[in-house]
């Protein structure tokens, strides 16, 4: 939380007026905020073509169902228009011992669809109101935060998401489906 602060913050220029943030952005395409991890440090955005870049501070990944994993690159681009995100690159998930692209995705009502070309899987936006977190996805809230038994480097690297991959519960399972 305290980070989006800083990062909102940063985005206010000396006249007073800001940039929306990456994140409000996607609001206003129809999406929910959580499809973009926390840490976003910057975007681009062509509003005539929809073409769209956003800048991350490394790669990103998490678990999710305990057996998916997502990856962010550094730079995820692609075009953006009302409800649909679409030539996505820079976001991977790893189905059996592959990684796949996700090249798309949909607003339908109240489901994302997530393509990877010849699969889709549909997810409730429910899971998609809060940002990630690289590491640990939304399930953070169960890393210890002052634990006297773990070192101050052991929690600065759970923070930065430098330790081991938590699970993060979808309330609908990634069955993908031709």
């Amino acid at each position: 939380f305290f980070f989006l602060l800083l990062l909102c913050a940063a985005g206010t220029t000396a006249a007073g007026a800001s940039s929306p943030s990456a994140y409000e952005v996607l609001q206003s395409y129809d999406f929910p905020v959580g499809l973009l991890p926390q840490g976003i440090l910057g975007y681009d955005l062509d509003e005539s073509t929809g073409r769209f870049s956003a800048r991350l501070n490394g790669s990103c990944s998490f678990s999710l169902e305990g057996s998916y994993q997502l990856r962010y690159k550094d730079t995820i681009a692609g075009y953006i228009s009302k409800g649909r995100l679409r030539d996505l690159r820079g976001v991977s998930v790893k189905v059996l011992f592959f990684w796949v692209n996700i090249v798309e995705v949909t607003r339908r009502g109240d489901d994302l669809e997530f393509s990877v070309g010849i699969a889709s899987a549909d997810f409730s936006i429910d899971n998609f109101l809060q940002c990630p977190q690289c590491g640990c996805g939304i399930d953070c809230i169960s890393l210890p935060s002052s634990s006297s038994s773990s070192s101050s480097e052991e929690k600065q690297s759970r923070r930065l998401g430098l330790s081991e991959t938590y699970d993060v519960g979808l309330r609908n399972p990634l069955e993908l489906s031709p």
